[in-house]
């Protein structure tokens, strides 16, 4: 079978995407989108693709309004969040704790590298997010979601209204100006503190499947989670998750995604499946047990494991 797809070149989907992984049961005609986010959105509205990478803040959304994908338990792009927020130090110092009232750019503001930031600004350093004036550039995937967010004037840019001192800070960007300094002053420790924390490493982009394919061809989708697992153990530099380190981040994100009205509730993590792919998650869970029984990782294991800012836009 022979299936449209849209897949970002990731070091975990390089083999796929080169041949060097493949299949009898199924092929793959990708597609191309530059950067891939901006697939999302015809998958998201069109159906366009039959398996398609998705950030995994947009697949919340479109599952609360009923949009027909499915999800399955493979990571493409997972990384830590903290130095992907600026300021302008031409204007003086500007921590974390300084927003409360600011006025800060998102690309949009349902980008999954938002959520998490503002997951961490609201529940560990006690910023009021609703004081925040949020300046935005694009609208939703989700065609659904109600934006109340101030919209940046047509032709403006988030990073050059930073320069220009239009606004205070912005989330989801790096920059290499010379007036622009991180938020968080050190991200690296900023990162080792969190994750001792949470547990967590943030998910950015997962896979999808068309509900359609899972329904009618159940085969085939435990063949693409196949490949795209062979194709992730191929590359060291891949993201790869024991069960219960996914099951950590996506219960955390999906409470930050309900805590900022981005859905309705948090779901719970086995709703995010379907019964195929619930039990793919199951066969993870088994061959999480079988390699931990032959090598003791513990939860620092997930650092040595993933780079901390392991590329992909949100």
């Amino acid at each position: 079978m022979r299936l449209r797809t849209l897949l970002g070149d990731h070091p975990g989907t390089a083999a796929l995407k080169n041949g060097s992984v493949k299949s009898d049961l199924v092929s793959f005609d990708f597609v191309d989108y530059s950067p891939t986010n901006k697939g999302f959105k015809p998958m998201v509205r069109e159906g366009a693709f039959d398996v398609s990478e998705m950030a995994i803040v947009t697949y919340l959304m479109a599952k609360s309004v009923g949009k027909p994908m499915v999800l399955l338990p493979n990571v493409v792009v997972a990384r830590f969040q903290h130095a992907y927020a600026l300021y302008n130090g031409r204007h003086g110092t500007l921590k974390p704790a300084d927003l409360n009232g600011k006025r800060v750019g998102i690309r949009s503001f349902t980008t999954t590298t938002g959520a998490w930031l503002r997951g961490i600004l609201a529940n560990d350093h006690g910023i009021d997010l609703n004081s925040i004036n949020w300046v935005t550039f694009e609208d939703a995937h989700v065609a659904e979601y109600v934006d109340t967010t101030k919209r940046a004037p047509p032709g403006k840019q988030v990073v050059q209204m930073l320069v220009d001192g239009e606004l205070d800070a912005v989330l989801g960007e790096k920059s290499d100006h010379p007036d622009l300094r991180p938020l968080f002053a050190n991200a690296g420790m900023e990162e080792k503190t969190w994750f001792a924390k949470h547990k967590v490493l943030p998910i950015n982009h997962m896979v999808v499947v068309s509900r359609a394919l899972s329904d009618k061809h159940p085969d085939i989708v435990r063949e693409v989670h196949r490949l795209l697992a062979q194709s992730a153990e191929a590359s060291p530099a891949a993201p790869k998750f024991r069960a219960d380190e996914m099951h950590r981040s996506l219960e955390l994100i999906t409470r930050y995604s309900a805590q900022q009205g981005l859905i309705p509730r948090a779901f719970k993590v086995d709703e995010l499946f379907d019964d195929v792919t619930r039990a793919l998650c199951q066969e993870t869970v088994i061959a999480s047990e079988a390699k931990q029984s032959m090598a003791r990782h513990g939860d620092s294991g997930l650092l040595r494991r993933v780079a901390p800012r392991n590329g992909g836009k949100p």
